[in-house]
């Protein structure tokens, strides 16, 4: 990342105002700067040398001190102002990747790709905080005062100006060595930073399991490992950070020093006169020190910047396609999968292939066949997260009969990967019938705004039951007859009725605190008492007994007699009697599917 990439400024508005702020501060500064340096010297010169008084002084020294006082001013403003942009630049950066993660699709984040956006907007873009609060600043500063004091240093005397004119140009060289040197023991400590979040996600994830089986040891030493190597990768990056420094600070020094020399030497030979040996050895430091804290903030900001640059990474990731179209009433719109393929990753085979199926208001489908055959998969592309390979997903208020698509004939044997591919996704349905849509050209938000979703492992956040089932946070919840009612039919009212707070008992992330059924029953509950048309269940009676398969029978009964909609991807028949239609999905090898 470059020392102020133009990327921030594009992605992070909250950056453009405080680079004009702190632009704006830094011009102020540099003249409250250069004004105290000459104040002070017009002040002391004639002091010593006798030729002015203390009243002939006084206005001066009230001047100095409005000057100082101003500087402090400007300062404490700019370092809260700076606390709070940093704030701001990093939750706006945060909300725009996690935005464009979610956007992706549950593909994209598969695998490790999930833990390294969790480390990125969390601890990751943390580390943004001292790249704006103390090397940006110092950044801008260097780029307004340094030439601002050189060019009074040269007025003022010119030696010194020839001296500083030399030393100066050193410096950025060895901010590039700094650079250059820690950039990748920065990359490096980030990336080690991802696989520590994962392992220990993964861990916590299976900590119940590993310790059932006894093998908890070997993932707890592989974390310490990691963790080791991570706080291997910081002191890395700090050494080199601080050598490189500390040769920097020492070039800066003699520069100085070399200013105030032939100074003092002018000055003890009576080529200078007081006031301005004064000015020249107090700017002197005033044109370095800028640089000088650049350097020395250098390594507190290079791990921002490496978060930055990964987040921007994430962030030029082409954005999928969403429509714009309002989603029609589901109450009286008929879905219809038309042909529908989706290539699996990395498997050259597609799962599902070639479903069709007709999904009518207010009834209940359901979903079957073996595993890997592409349900769960079908069930994404109906919720509108992912986009089908080949075929269309379209929608047709009132009663409709789908336009039917003929079977696709087969590939020449030595048609490569990629070509049936192509033909899958430029082998189209006919042309939509007047009246419907594709779910393609529906905004996602007014799609989503009118179903709900129960998938294998239900999502449960930290609160009260009621708060899970309603939805609802904020404050308690009023158990009213729709919540009754919801509980009842899926069969959690036995379960608030043998806790002991009843609706208000508080359950951990994840459902920590219930068994494995009554997460499944909560979910269902959620389902019944939201005001979604369309229910999508996937596996619901998965890892359950039969008296909890039953309830999810009887829950999926109450969805179809509320008038909902309803699809349910099934593994065990005991749910296929409560559908009205069972539609077999299938998966196929690429190598055996051919264009139309």
């Amino acid at each position: 990342m470059k020392p102020l990439d133009p990327r921030l400024l594009r992605h992070a508005r909250a950056a453009r105002t405080y680079i004009v702020f702190t632009t704006i501060t830094g011009v102020l500064l540099t003249a409250l700067i250069v004004a105290q340096v000459l104040l002070i010297a017009r002040i002391v010169g004639p002091a010593v040398d006798g030729t002015a008084t203390l009243a002939d002084l006084t206005p001066l020294i009230a001047v100095l001190a409005g000057v100082l006082a101003l500087r402090v001013l400007t300062l404490t403003v700019q370092e809260r102002y700076a606390h709070r942009a940093s704030g701001a630049v990093i939750a706006e950066l945060r909300a725009q990747v996690l935005d464009h993660a979610v956007a992706q699709g549950p593909r994209w984040l598969d695998g490790a790709r999930s833990a390294e956006i969790t480390t990125l907007t969390t601890r990751g873009l943390d580390d943004l905080g001292p790249y704006f609060e103390r090397y940006l600043p110092q950044l801008l500063l260097a780029g307004i005062l340094t030439p601002t004091t050189l060019i009074v240093l040269w007025v003022t005397d010119l030696t010194s100006g020839i001296i500083l004119t030399i030393a100066i140009p050193t410096i950025p060289v060895f901010m590039w060595l700094v650079g250059v040197l820690t950039a990748s023991y920065s990359s490096r400590r980030l990336k080690t930073m991802d696989r520590l979040g994962g392992q220990v996600m993964d861990l916590l994830g299976g900590l119940a399991t590993l310790k059932a089986l006894g093998r908890e040891q070997g993932p707890g030493r592989r974390v310490r490992a990691l963790a080791d190597s991570f706080n291997t990768a910081t002191l890395g990056t700090l050494r080199v950070a601080f050598l490189s420094g500390a040769i920097l600070e020492f070039v800066a020094s003699i520069s100085v020093a070399l200013v105030a020399v032939v100074a003092g030497m002018r000055l003890v030979y009576g080529n200078m006169d007081l006031t301005t040996g004064l000015a020249a050895i107090m700017l002197a430091p005033e044109v370095l020190m800028p640089l000088r804290q650049v350097g020395s903030h250098f390594h507190a900001s290079t791990d921002g910047m490496a978060a930055a640059s990964a987040a921007f990474r994430v962030l030029e990731v082409p954005a999928p396609v969403r429509g714009t179209a309002p989603a029609p009433d589901l109450a009286t719109t008929t879905i219809t999968f038309e042909d529908v393929s989706v290539e699996a990753p990395g498997r050259d085979l597609l799962a599902p292939a070639h479903l069709s199926l007709t999904i009518e208001p207010g009834r209940a489908v359901a979903l079957v066949g073996p595993s890997g055959s592409g349900k769960s998969t079908a069930g994404l592309v109906l919720l509108g997260i992912l986009a089908p390979t080949g075929g269309r997903v379209t929608l047709h208020p009132g009663p409709v009969s789908p336009t039917r698509v003929p079977p696709a004939p087969e590939f020449p044997t030595r048609t490569s990967p990629t070509r049936r591919t192509a033909a899958l996704t430029t082998a189209g349905a006919p042309d939509l019938p007047p009246g419907a849509l594709s779910l393609a050209d529906v905004d996602p938000s007014s799609w989503h705004r009118q179903l709900t979703w129960v998938p294998q492992r239900p999502t449960i956040l930290p609160g009260t039951i009621a708060q899970n089932v309603v939805g609802d946070f904020t404050g308690d919840v009023t158990v009213d007859e729709r919540l009754e009612a919801a509980a009842a039919a899926s069969g959690l009212a036995a379960v608030v009725g043998d806790l002991q707070e009843g609706w208000d008992t508080r359950i951990g992330h994840g459902g920590v605190g219930l068994s494995v059924g009554q997460r499944q029953r909560l979910a269902l509950a959620r389902a019944l008492v939201s005001d979604a048309q369309l229910v999508l269940l996937d596996e619901p009676t998965a890892h359950l007994d039969a008296s909890t398969e039953a309830e999810v029978v009887a829950a999926v009964t109450a969805l179809r007699e509320q008038g909902r909609t309803v699809v349910v991807i099934a593994h065990r028949p005991g749910v296929l009697g409560a559908v009205d239609h069972v539609v077999t999905v299938s998966s196929r090898l690429l190598a055996e599917v051919a264009p139309r």
